[in-house]
């Protein structure tokens, strides 16, 4: 947990009472969680505009962690889908999942593991994927349309490349020379090696960049795009320009600029169990701590190298 923002070393393990089981609520002993990009900016309270959201001066979530996987331990009056001892995964968009215990609605983003999977397989499988996901399905893009997705060995980025090389899009993904074999790996059609050549300057014209790590801009992807194209993006940029250009650029009625927000729903964490069930998607692991080398998992996360999911293992596999 924390108490208040910072680096890394603000987080310390420690006991705090049991959450509450309120009526549809299932409590989930979690076997596995993960440190995300998300988890570290509220750690730290940056950028401090996200302070109106989680405390001005003192974080309102001490404990973080919104991905988890895990084994319900009780359920709460009223709950229908799950009992004691099902295992579980989901998201938890107020925290909690860095603990021993989470309580979280049965309505909310939970659903059951998959028959045969390890619970530390499919702990990171929710939250870069529902961003992708929510993008993907707030663009309206569909089978045929070409995609390229800048920063694909990210925990966005890598989910995005799978879900749409599941729709039938023709996607192309940008990453370095050490990971070109993983994307492809992926579904990419074309991998361009970040290392070896500006993925601005490809000849090719898509209906879709989707900038996954928010690192580029539509001044730059401009060229990209066909004439009604369309620019997503994660990130405000650096003067919160994204805020604005979705709106700009719509009625200009050219080449369009996408903030999208998230998806948060039961059907959301349906679809993407149905295809890891299946095989059609996998989320990428980079790394696994124990849950007492957690701070050295958020130093991890905060050097920008990982790629796909970094995992924190909370009761270790019997």
């Amino acid at each position: 947990m924390r108490t208040t923002y910072g680096p890394p070393e603000i987080v310390h393990l420690t006991d705090v009472p049991a959450p509450q089981v309120g009526p549809g609520d299932v409590r989930v002993a979690v076997h596995a969680t993960t440190v995300n990009r998300t988890d570290c900016g509220v750690r730290a309270g940056h950028p401090f505009f996200i302070r109106a959201f989680t405390g001005l001066f003192r974080p309102r979530a001490t404990v973080l962690g919104n991905e988890f996987a895990g084994v319900v331990e009780s359920v709460g009056p009223g709950v229908t889908r799950f009992s004691a001892g099902d295992r579980v995964f989901g998201y938890s968009p107020r925290f909690g999942a860095h603990a021993g215990l989470l309580s979280i609605s049965q309505h909310g983003l939970v659903a059951a593991v998959p028959a045969g999977l390890p619970l530390e397989d499919v702990a990171p499988a929710t939250e870069g994927a529902h961003y992708a996901l929510s993008i993907i399905r707030k663009a309206g893009i569909s089978g045929g349309q070409d995609v390229l997705v800048n920063g694909a060995t990210g925990a966005i980025g890598s989910a995005a490349v799978q879900l749409l090389a599941d729709l039938g899009a023709r996607v192309t993904a940008v990453c370095g020379t050490a990971h070109t074999g993983l994307v492809r790996g992926l579904g990419a059609d074309r991998v361009i090696d970040r290392d070896k050549a500006d993925f601005t300057k490809d000849g090719h014209h898509y209906d879709v960049v989707f900038d996954a790590v928010g690192k580029s801009s539509i001044g730059r992807c401009r060229p990209l795009l066909k004439p009604r194209g369309l620019y997503l993006t994660t990130d405000l940029g650096p003067w919160s320009q994204n805020a604005v250009l979705p709106v700009v650029t719509r009625l200009a009625r050219g080449r369009r600029v996408m903030l999208p927000t998230p998806i948060e729903t039961p059907q959301v964490i349906e679809y993407l169990c149905e295809r890891i069930a299946s095989g059609r998607f996998r989320p990428v692991v980079d790394r696994r701590y124990p849950f007492g080398q957690i701070v050295e998992a958020y130093r991890y996360v905060e050097t920008g190298q990982k790629v796909g999911n970094v995992v924190i293992t909370v009761v270790p596999p019997r």
